[in-house]
């Protein structure tokens, strides 16, 4: 699936200021060129994908590829899950997704 190199993994960061912390994840996705190239005709091969066409997927799913370390990516990353975000036959998107805010 991933050809290349490729290294995803979370940075957790901490920032203090006038008693206030401030906790936050960062997502590092690191690669060479092919690798990083792979990932990206994944994400157009799974953006592209007609999801009504798929009969192993039931209506209200959504398909989505699980890449893990020392088989897809490189020991050092986690586990990580590429999906769509709509839904199979409805286009709905789950309850936990927040628009990004608009200017």
């Amino acid at each position: 699936m991933i050809t290349g190199n490729l290294d995803i993994f979370l940075i957790q960061n901490r920032e203090e200021f006038n008693g206030n912390v401030q906790n936050w994840y960062d997502v590092m996705i690191h690669g060479d060129p092919e690798g990083l190239e792979s990932m990206a005709m994944l994400l157009l091969k799974i953006a592209k994908l007609d999801q009504d066409k798929i009969k192993d997927i039931p209506v209200g799913a959504r398909e989505h590829v699980h890449l893990r370390p020392k088989i897809d990516l490189s020991s050092s990353s986690v586990n990580t899950i590429i999906g769509r975000l709509d839904a199979k036959g409805t286009g709905v998107f789950y309850d936990r997704y927040k628009a990004a805010k608009t200017k």
